[in-house]
């Protein structure tokens, strides 16, 4: 088995090549891949160490899987040329994900509609991968009809840059400016760019990317995402209207029996979901779960998750053990 991760420089292939080690992933031979001007880098992992080699190099020696996290235009341009000779691309850009020739994978949703001829599978984003697994039980069941979400995303989610944005800001240090404005002390609700329609980026993303994951484009979404200055994760509030009724103890229940959530609702003890908790954990965690009084058949209910694992790294390593496991690739 010969595995690349293709972006594994960058914060997310970091994740990447944590969560292979901390979930035993199997391999012979890893390749490390990144753009050129990275090319012939040393890296050490495991003790090991790797020289960081170019595309076409990673290509030529055609990995049974390659995990991408090196941006959009990377993967448009590279993914089939993996695909052609035979590698499975598992992408965590946005390039693939509306595809409607390539699968859009939530492994604890839809990783069953996965097959051999799957040759790029594309991971959802982040803010879209912690809902959606909660969502995903109560659909089921009470049957969604339309969903509110508010995110308060952190600047891990940018990048490296803005994680020493942040850092330089509260060190009253100037430096390069990943966002328009300050972020330590402030809130920006504005993540990715502007749509024509006055919603971003990131928003149409949570609306488009719920729908194909769910299988069910009637679900109505509409979000707002906000960047904050935090480091562990994304939180989201998710308005969740349903077509049939609820008990919460039904919620619970069904929350509780689904693979990768962890419920926190204790409001006696102040225990529920929080970035700090989730930080470098794979689990999603639900709470402040509770009936909106202002509305029949509708939940409110908080969820947070480390965006760099489950939101990205974890979710893709699953999407690769799958495929070993049913022996896909």
């Amino acid at each position: 088995m010969k595995v690349a991760v293709v972006g594994a420089t960058g914060l997310v292939g970091q994740q990447m090549l944590k969560v292979i080690d901390e979930r035993n992933f199997h391999f012979d031979e890893l390749l490390l891949v990144a753009s050129s001007r990275s090319v012939g880098k040393k890296m050490t992992y495991k003790g090991k160490e790797y020289e960081v080699i170019g595309m076409q190099d990673a290509v030529d020696r055609k990995p049974e899987i390659a995990i991408f996290s090196a941006g959009g235009g990377t993967s448009l341009e590279w993914a089939p040329k993996f695909a052609a000779v035979g590698t499975t691309v598992i992408d965590n850009s946005s390039a693939w994900r509306m595809s409607p020739e390539h699968k859009l994978i939530v492994p604890e949703i839809n990783a069953n509609s996965l097959t051999v001829n799957d040759k790029i599978i594309a991971n959802p984003n982040c803010s879209t991968i912690q809902m959606v697994l909660a969502l995903a039980p109560l659909h089921k069941v009470y049957g969604i009809k339309r969903v509110v979400v508010s995110t308060y995303q952190s600047v891990t989610g940018t990048g490296k840059a803005a994680v020493d944005q942040l850092n330089n800001e509260r060190a009253g240090i100037d430096g390069p400016m990943a966002y328009p404005h300050r972020i330590d002390m402030n809130a920006l609700p504005h993540i990715d760019v502007f749509l024509d329609n006055g919603y971003t980026k990131e928003e149409m993303k949570m609306v488009n990317e719920t729908q194909k994951i769910l299988n069910d484009y009637d679900i109505k979404v509409t979000a707002t995402t906000v960047r904050l200055p935090v480091m562990g994760g994304h939180s989201e509030s998710v308005n969740v209207e349903f077509h049939k009724d609820y008990t919460i103890e039904e919620v619970i229940k069904l929350l509780t029996e689904m693979p990768g959530i962890i419920i926190e609702d204790d409001v006696a003890n102040n225990i529920y979901p929080m970035p700090l908790n989730a930080h470098n954990k794979d689990e999603v965690f639900v709470g402040r779960l509770r009936r909106d009084e202002s509305q029949a058949n509708t939940l409110n209910m908080w969820i947070v998750a480390d965006n760099l694992r489950k939101g990205a790294a974890t979710n893709a390593i699953q999407i690769g053990e799958y495929l070993v496991a049913g022996k896909l690739v």
